[in-house]
């Protein structure tokens, strides 16, 4: 905070939900005389999506969420003015109700360790001055004039740093591969591609702190021996395409790009390509297609890209995030950051949390977490005290991981053996209103549309998979079907070109591991346990039906009939009629 202000609001997760409170908040500032003692700022992403916009008012560190204009005056007035917390605005926690009013008590707060994220919700990200003032370009100027690009890459090595982007592959071996590759032309890509649906942390992280991201990529560059570098952003993430452009122009200025970096004598600049979002689009070879101008198609890698990328010269691709955590590695030094995490999975990740979960959002955990403890202890629990079902990991071509492996440590070589992946990071939880057949039906159905189609088992065997599983949904399919359904799996994961045919089949792999018994109950019983398949699915009027009427009055379909204070009747429905009618928990289930 800058020394002649005495309280920074920093104003987070906008994105068009108030679009009018940043101008109402300035202005009441303004009218109130407090425009010389306090700042109003739009910060980045804090990670909380599911209760912005959100507060932070520093150095009290008073937080607030849900915040809306109509908010504003008693907010001034009340916190900026008199000092005194609004408590209707603070957070409440999800089990006890209690009210926390301070950002630094809040669970899902306090129990994360925030490397990638550090910056993020805290300064704004359109002010290179904001991230110098945090440390920011300190780690580029220690490389730069204090260490030779051996020593840099060494550093990275011994880190344990692994690719954030999915595969998890080490970093400094990348970068020593593409330092001893054979050429003069090297290049420099940063992937800020991120097509799981649910996922949005390169996203968030590019808005929110992108120079953390740049000055990775220009030690990168400098470890390596690239001179050009490519910033790969797909064209809707139209916020992170501002702010990374807004960056890379004040690093410009600041001679932190371009010709002689800091009178070192090192050249390197970076230019943003912009492509079409698509899941397939993320994957390495893909990536650098888009680069060149053609269609985000993988490639077979019988020759790394470190020594053939982009138009065939040595590149070195990383993550976003990965390049983030980079800065902080030469500044804290790589024996700091390999304490962090398990033996073998180093430092932190970061997760999105979606579906049945209370703290929807993004996360910053150590690497070896246990999903009971991202999930009740900082994701909040499962809402409307429904129970755990399961915990999918790894994006759409992640796997399902069940109740009994809640206390096993998330990490690559754990999750691997589990039949999952860390993939990106996101998570999905499920509670026992979650149909997996049909969760993984969505999953396929996404995967096979887009499937780029160069391979055949990814082209052809997708499509032949999802119909099966429609046929289950529909309680059509046989034990022939799961059999036909589980060697399908097998085959592609073995046989596809790239990783998004490799790893497709984990979702139908991991739920007939764990959850078989769903399966078969589809199929033998015709039955839906979670009462989602709408033909396995019959609805009745209960036996404690006290002929109220609330029924008859919400029935879409007029099907329920009776006298009032009588017990009432349902048009009972069998599969033929399913898509004609749907009554949902309007009456009895099953």
């Amino acid at each position: 905070m800058a020394e002649q202000y005495r309280a920074d609001v920093l104003v987070s997760c906008l994105h068009d939900r108030a679009p009018d409170l940043l101008p109402a908040l300035q202005k009441e500032v303004e009218q109130r005389g407090l425009a010389g003692e306090v700042r109003v700022v739009e910060a980045g992403c804090r990670g909380f999506c599911s209760l912005g916009p959100v507060l932070l008012i520093e150095p009290e560190g008073t937080f607030y969420v849900g915040v809306q204009a109509a908010d504003v005056p008693e907010l001034v007035e009340e916190t900026l003015v008199k000092g005194r917390v609004v408590e209707r605005l603070t957070y409440r926690e999800p089990t006890t109700r209690k009210r926390i009013p301070r950002y630094e008590d809040i669970p899902f707060h306090r129990q994360q360790q925030r490397i990638v994220l550090r910056h993020c919700g805290l300064i704004n990200p359109t002010s290179i001055e904001e991230y110098i003032a945090v440390g920011g370009y300190q780690a580029l100027g220690k490389v730069l004039s204090e260490m030779t690009p051996e020593q840099v890459i060494e550093e990275v090595k011994k880190s344990g740093l692994r690719g954030r982007g999915g595969a998890g592959f080490p970093t400094g071996r990348k970068w020593e591969a593409a330092r001893k590759a054979r050429g003069d032309i090297k290049y420099i890509v940063v992937n800020g591609d991120e097509g799981d649906p649910n996922c949005f942390m390169d996203r968030a992280l590019m808005e929110a702190d992108p120079h953390s991201i740049l000055e990775g990529a220009i030690i990168a560059a400098y470890a390596v021996g690239a001179h050009h570098g490519f910033f790969y952003i797909p064209f809707e993430h139209t916020l992170s395409v501002k702010n990374v452009r807004t960056a890379i122009e004040q690093a410009r200025e600041y001679g932190l790009l371009g010709n002689d970096i800091l009178g070192s004598g090192f050249d390197f600049d970076v230019e943003i390509r912009i492509g079409a979002h698509c899941f397939v689009g993320g994957e390495s070879t893909a990536v650098m297609a888009a680069v060149e101008g053609r269609a985000s198609e993988p490639r077979s890698k019988y020759v790394h890209t470190t020594e053939k990328g982009v138009y065939n010269r040595p590149s070195c691709l990383n993550n976003v995030k990965t390049l983030s955590i980079v800065p902080e590695i030469i500044l804290r030094g790589a024996d700091w950051y390999a304490s962090i995490g398990t033996e073998k999975s180093k430092g932190t990740t970061v997760f999105s949390l979606a579906g049945k979960i209370n703290n929807v959002g993004l996360v910053e955990v150590p690497m070896g977490i246990t999903p009971r403890e991202l999930v009740f202890d900082i994701g909040g629990g499962i809402p409307a005290k429904r129970k755990f079902k399961a915990l999918q990991i790894g994006g759409p071509s992640g796997g399902f991981l069940p109740e009994s492996l809640m206390d096993m440590p998330m990490d690559y070589e754990t999750l691997d053996q589990a039949g999952a992946m860390m993939g990106t990071g996101g998570v999905i939880i499920a509670d026992d209103h979650t149909c997996l057949i049909d969760t993984v039906k969505y999953f396929l159905e996404f995967l096979q549309e887009e499937s780029c189609g160069k391979c055949t088992p990814c082209r052809e065997g997708l499509p032949i998979m999802h119909a099966i599983l429609t046929r289950f949904t529909k309680g059509e399919g046989s034990v022939a079907d799961l059999e036909v359904l589980e060697s399908l799996a097998r085959s592609i994961k073995v046989t596809s070109l790239c990783g998004l045919g490799k790893s497709a089949p984990n979702p139908v792999l991991s739920t007939l591991r764990y959850f078989r018994d769903e399966y078969l109950a589809h199929i033998e019983q015709k039955k839906c346990p979670a009462g989602v398949c709408k033909a396995l699915v019959t609805f009745v009027i209960n036996d404690n039906c006290t002929g109220c009427a609330a029924c008859v009055r919400k029935c879409p379909q007029n099907a329920i009939s009776g006298e009032l204070k009588q017990p009432h009747t349902c048009l009972l429905y069998t599969s033929d009629a399913a898509d004609d009618l749907l009554c949902v928990d309007l009456g009895g289930r099953r």
